[in-house]
This record gives structure tokens, C-alpha cells and sequence, in this order.
């Protein structure tokens, strides 16, 4: 597996990318994110643009997972990180948050956050074990209080969710 930048020829494959991987939220009774459109083209270039999306890419070149964000009130705020589901458990998810932490570290940022669902394995549970940890409301910062805003107004908050951070 190779991890690189994202570039422009890969951006409608992230797109597929994300669709097979929400089909995995169906049986959870998560329907409305297996059937929400994947990243605009327009968001996904805006990422690539500043030099923060990555894909995790098989050896012939062609990505199987990907991973986007931007920093958030001195951390690496990681917005997206979707493995196809023909290359989950490998290790791939793991690879790119490590990349984003390295990114990170030369940006000079303190850490590593994210929101995600709660009670979904892939999710909270699979990220604790990266080594994120839950935030408490009081710790949020002005930031990912926009961030968890945001999700709110599109819906998200129909499943439980949480803000996480990893020091680096």
C-alpha cells in the first residue's frame, strides 16, 4: 500500500471510495449515510489544494481509501477518512491518520481531532484505539464547537456522536 497525495485524477475515485463505504452504515439502521452524497469534486480539490488529502493507493496506483482535514484551533482537524471496503482491516485507516499526524507535526499543530459516531466499530471505538480520546463539551474548543454545529444543521446528530483528540 502506498500512501500519497491525493491528486486531481483521483478526486471522482475518493467519491466511489466514499459511497461503497457507506453502504457498510445500512445494516446499522443508518440508511441516510449510506444514501448522502460523497464530497463535491469542488470540496475534494479544495483539500488536495492545500496539500491536505491523501489517499492510501494499491500498487498498480489506484486508491482504495482516503483521508481529508485541516487544522482546527492548533490540531489537525481530520474532516473525512473513508477505507473502501474491499481493503478494511489491513491496516490502511491506521496509515493515513498517521500521515495526517506526521503533516501535522511539521505544521507545528499540537494534535490530531475528529467527530465521529459513537456506537459504529469503525468509528469511536477503532479510534480510541488509535489513541484519541472522548471530549468532554467544556474542553471544546471555538473550532470543533462550529465543527459539531455544522453537523448538527446537515442531521448527523440523529446517531450519537463525539468529538475526539490524540496528542502527538
Amino acid at each position: 500500500m502506498i500512501i500519497r497525495a491525493a491528486e486531481p485524477a483521483d478526486l471522482p475515485r475518493l467519491q466511489a471510495i466514499e459511497t461503497a463505504a457507506g453502504e457498510l452504515f445500512r445494516p446499522l439502521g443508518m440508511a441516510a449515510i449510506a444514501d448522502d452524497e460523497p464530497p463535491a469534486l469542488e470540496e475534494l480539490e479544495r483539500y488536495r489544494r492545500a496539500g491536505h488529502a491523501w489517499v492510501a493507493a494499491e500498487d498498480d496506483g489506484t486508491p482504495v481509501a482516503y483521508l481529508v482535514g485541516e487544522p482546527v484551533d492548533g490540531a489537525f482537524h481530520i474532516e473525512q477518512v473513508t477505507v473502501h471496503p474491499v481493503a478494511a482491516r489491513r491496516g490502511v485507516g491506521r496509515a493515513l491518520v498517521a500521515r495526517a499526524a506526521d503533516c501535522a507535526r511539521d505544521q507545528g499543530l499540537a494534535g490530531l481531532s475528529l467527530t465521529t459516531f459513537t456506537d459504529v466499530p469503525w468509528n469511536a471505538p477503532y479510534y480510541e484505539r488509535l489513541g484519541f480520546h472522548r471530549l468532554a463539551d467544556a474542553e471544546l474548543t471555538p473550532g470543533l464547537r462550529a465543527v459539531r454545529a455544522q453537523e448538527t444543521a446537515i442531521g448527523l446528530d440523529r446517531w450519537p456522536r463525539v468529538c475526539m483528540r490524540r496528542g502527538l
